[in-house]
């Protein structure tokens, strides 16, 4: 149903340099970190209308044969076919974004089972989840500098941010079963959509050991894990150096495109 024989594996592992390992615990964080740190998370061909798809092959070609990144939807089918190729136990599901205002419910993301546990992987939710967080309730991760916490209320997982104003939900999940369709009709209002975060603005994010990046329309914003926070506006005519910096190399015809949106 998802494709999963259509992943290169080798290419895979090969993109985020990873070796093939043998399921466990300990590899999937390791796999888990070497995914987010390789593979940037960005909207660029949703702001240009060429948006390839979530066929499988489709996100291959993109984030491993033309070394771009994606946004939730094709990160996590990506991990998702590569661990089960490697032999975990993989369930795709779907998250509320901001549970505690009116988010949506369109970010897609893992559980994984292995070594007898469970586990919430979620490479895709921007620059948020170096490490994937164990299921269980009242459970800290320190994710990269910035500590997150799982909770259970009734069937739902909420996952939070520890931040200066305390524990801010980042969103909640259950195990209703996911099919292809659903991230279809999903990533059709995600990149459609006017009131979707993607559809006007570029969005590019990158995190590291104590220090998140992030390209919202024109701003640059970095954040480190000691409070610092600088921000800039970015010059048109600096906008593929930037984009370079964050690891998103476009064409001199997509770069164009996109100062005119």
């Amino acid at each position: 149903m998802w494709q999963i024989e259509d992943l290169d594996l080798d290419a895979y592992l090969q993109r985020i340099g990873h070796a093939r390992v043998e399921p466990s615990a300990d590899s999937l964080h390791s796999l888990h970190r070497a995914h987010v740190l390789a593979i940037p998370f960005e909207n660029i061909d949703v702001i240009l209308g060429t948006h390839p798809g979530l066929g499988l092959d489709a996100i291959q070609a993109k984030l491993v044969g033309r070394q771009r990144g994606g946004y939730c939807y094709e990160h996590t089918l990506l991990f998702g076919a590569a661990l089960e190729r490697l032999g975990f136990e993989v369930v795709r599901r779907v998250a509320r974004v901001q549970p505690h205002k009116s988010g949506p419910r369109t970010h897609a993301l893992l559980k994984v089972g292995v070594d007898g546990q469970e586990f919430l992987a979620d490479v895709g939710f921007g620059a948020g989840q170096l490490y994937p967080t164990p299921l269980k309730d009242g459970v800290v991760v320190d994710q990269g500098g910035w500590d997150h916490r799982l909770t259970l209320d009734g069937d739902v997982w909420t996952l939070s941010k520890h931040t200066a104003d305390g524990w801010v939900p980042q969103h909640a999940s259950n195990d209703e079963p996911v099919r292809p369709i659903d991230y279809d009709v999903y990533h059709h209002y995600v990149s459609t959509h006017p009131n979707s975060p993607f559809t006007g603005r570029p969005v590019v994010m990158r995190v590291a050991d104590g220090v998140v990046r992030r390209l919202v329309g024109d701003k640059l914003a970095v954040e480190y894990a000691d409070g610092r926070t600088t921000e800039r506006v970015v010059p048109a005519t600096e906008l593929p150096e930037v984009l370079a910096s964050l690891d998103v190399v476009l064409s001199d015809e997509e770069v164009d495109r996109l100062r005119h949106v």
